[in-house]
């Protein structure tokens, strides 16, 4: 996992962040990690992938489905 520091933080940001923690029933810490996943990640982002299916199903229907090759790829040979 990555870890990140604030830096010249005010006071009373962090003490807005205390209350809130306490608030929520966990660390300072946690609240801050659970802040950075709701706003950088929000739920309710459209997912590319999710959007694309969706274009295509309505397109025609196209089967999205792909078996894959689950077998060990083959070293390259230069000879």
């Amino acid at each position: 996992m990555s870890s990140i520091t604030v830096r010249n933080l005010p006071e009373e940001t962090h003490r807005a962040l205390r209350v809130r923690a306490a608030l929520a029933g966990r660390s300072t810490e946690a609240e801050v990690r659970a802040i950075l996943e709701n706003v950088a990640r929000p739920q309710g982002r459209v997912m590319l992938g999710s959007l694309l299916a969706e274009i295509g199903q309505q397109a025609g229907g196209f089967d999205l489905e792909i078996e894959r090759d689950k077998s060990p790829a083959e070293p390259i040979s230069f000879e």
